[in-house]
């Protein structure tokens, strides 16, 4: 078997439209997508990649055990970060050895200040690879400020803001333009250092360029507390001729001077602007912004027949001049004319909360589209924490409840649910497996039924077993178990088996699963098996 291919994808700065040609079709055709991400799990590059991405492919999803934190690694910070690498590098190894190809992204460019260099290091001597070049963010920084960062003969430097601060004064003072990265925690640091060099009021900062969430000021006016990692300042070299448009929060200023960049960039000149959200490609104001702001209404559905959406639902999609959510749930509302769909991948949440958000402050009746109840392991939390962020304080947003799953499989075996009950997500990629057993074993322990929701993917396969060893450990063999398959759908099944039966092949996405209690029964009818809890505890 011949080995496949590892490619070095470079995503660009944040706008899935800057996404090049050649890095669309890679991301379309690879077997595995690698990514990385902090401990959060949110994965800045496969948002940006997700519009490209096929439901089947294999994902990789690299977290690193540390980023800004201490660590008690025997090797320290750098001694953690290699054992990282070296662990990550033969995770890809494994696919690319059974002849898989693998796109490793990079947002921005794989070769400028990437993650994807350590692992072309690590993989490069052994398998084929390919870099595919991709725009930086000091391009798409330079672009939000509207105005050269450098002409003739003049010299650009580029410089970490991890830098010491009397390192990077001096070579601020010695270079025509710069462009400054690395900003975060560092901003303190290397505005004192644009303070020193004179290059103060000539600097502009720009955060998240290229996304709805862009942001470009003043390097002086910048809030320390609120300058993420992904910002940069620039400092242009030729004077700008015309005013620049400054944009913060929403509120545009005019300046004569420049502003930066897509991950976070400080640029000596001035602006400040929005762009379009990482998950979603740019598009037009669904209403007039005279008309002022518009709401966002998180629905849910219901977990599978159109009869179980509530008639309230089916108004507020009605009124929507926008529909946002996972294209799985986009898919199941009918095309209405005019009306704008934001469909993107199940793993992006708090982008498309942003989306949707950002939508709204721009006039759009925004509906978030969620299956079951959308406050059930779905998007009313995703938009009501992102709301909290002080720049949507303004946007009305509303929940309207939906069928939950747990209730529909619960209602064809019959009433397993008819007692205290807990709704529990075996899915780790937003908190540790650690805390999902600890609860498993407490709600056993306290002998309720549970709801399980997500209990498998095609990526996350072994929990299952796992949470039936947790339970078996409480809950006696002969304890009943609702397996509920697409409930609602075209190919809705259920089926009760015992605890000690349950096999984990037999469950995936799809499947919702009800474990009883010991006071949970089985009864066999003309009308099949139906399962219930009853209400009463014998004393």
């Amino acid at each position: 078997m011949s080995s496949g291919k590892l490619w070095g994808v470079g995503l660009g700065p944040g706008d899935p439209e800057l996404v090049t040609v050649k890095a669309a079709r890679v991301i379309a055709a690879a077997d595995v997508i690698a990514f990385h991400s902090a401990r959060h799990g949110r994965s800045i590059s496969r948002a940006i990649a997700a519009p490209y991405m096929r439901a089947d492919q294999l994902e990789e999803h690299l977290v690193y055990p540390v980023t800004t934190e201490t660590t008690d690694h025997p090797g320290g910070y750098q001694g953690a970060i290699d054992e990282f690498y070296a662990q990550a590098a033969e995770r890809l190894a494994v696919h690319l050895a059974a002849g898989r190809s693998v796109a490793l992204l990079a947002a921005g460019d794989p070769l400028f200040y990437s993650s994807y260099m350590h692992m072309h290091r690590r993989l490069a001597d052994r398998f084929e690879a390919e870099i595919i070049p991709g725009i930086t963010s000091v391009s798409a920084a330079s672009a939000a400020l509207g105005t050269p960062l450098v002409e003739g003969e003049q010299v650009l430097t580029v410089l970490p803001g991890t830098m010491p601060t009397d390192e990077l004064t001096r070579r601020l003072r010695d270079t025509d333009a710069a462009a400054i990265m690395k900003l975060g925690r560092t901003y303190p640091a290397v505005r004192q250092a644009l303070s020193d060099s004179g290059r103060l009021a000539d600097a502009y900062y720009v955060e998240r360029a290229s996304s709805t969430r862009e942001r470009v000021l003043t390097a002086a006016e910048v809030d320390d507390a609120d300058v993420p990692y992904f910002a940069i300042t620039l400092v242009p070299g030729p004077q700008p001729t015309t005013p620049l448009r400054l944009k913060n929060s929403g509120r545009d200023q005019r300046h004569t001077t420049e502003a930066a960049d897509a991950s976070g960039l400080i640029a000596l000149g001035t602006t400040a602007l929005t762009t379009p959200d990482p998950t979603h490609a740019a598009t037009p104001d669904a209403t007039d912004p005279a008309s002022g702001l518009g709401e966002v209404v998180v629905v849910g559905l219901g977990p599978g027949s159109p009869e179980w959406t509530t008639p309230e639902v089916e108004r507020a999609l009605a009124e929507a001049t926008d529909l946002v959510g996972y294209t799985t749930y986009i898919n199941r509302v009918p095309s209405r004319p005019g009306q704008r769909r934001h469909a993107s991948d199940n793993r992006v949440e708090s982008e498309r909360a942003a989306m949707a958000l950002d939508l709204a402050k721009q006039g759009a009746k925004v509906v978030v589209v969620s299956s079951g109840d959308p406050g059930v392991f779905a998007m009313a939390a995703a938009v009501l924490e992102e709301s909290a962020d002080p720049q949507w304080r303004e946007v009305p947003v509303r929940v309207l409840p939906g069928l939950t799953a747990a209730n529909a499989v619960a209602s064809r075996a019959g009433a397993p649910l008819g007692h205290d009950y807990a709704m529990i997500s075996l899915s780790d990629r937003l908190k540790p497996w650690d805390v999902v057993a600890r609860r498993l074993s407490a709600v056993a322990e306290a002998d309720m039924a549970i709801a399980i929701y997500n209990p498998a993917s095609s990526q996350r396969t072994w929990q299952v077993a796992a949470m039936r060893d947790v339970l078996l450990e409480h809950r006696k063999p002969d304890t009943p178990v609702v397996l509920g398959r697409d409930v609602g759908g075209p190919t809705e099944s259920v089926r009760v088996v015992t605890l000690a039966e349950l096999d984990p092949a037999e469950v995936d996405m799809r499947t919702l699963l009800i474990i009883g209690a010991s006071t949970t029964a089985v009864i066999e009818s003309d009308q099949g098996t139906r399962v219930y809890t009853s209400r009463r505890y014998q004393h």
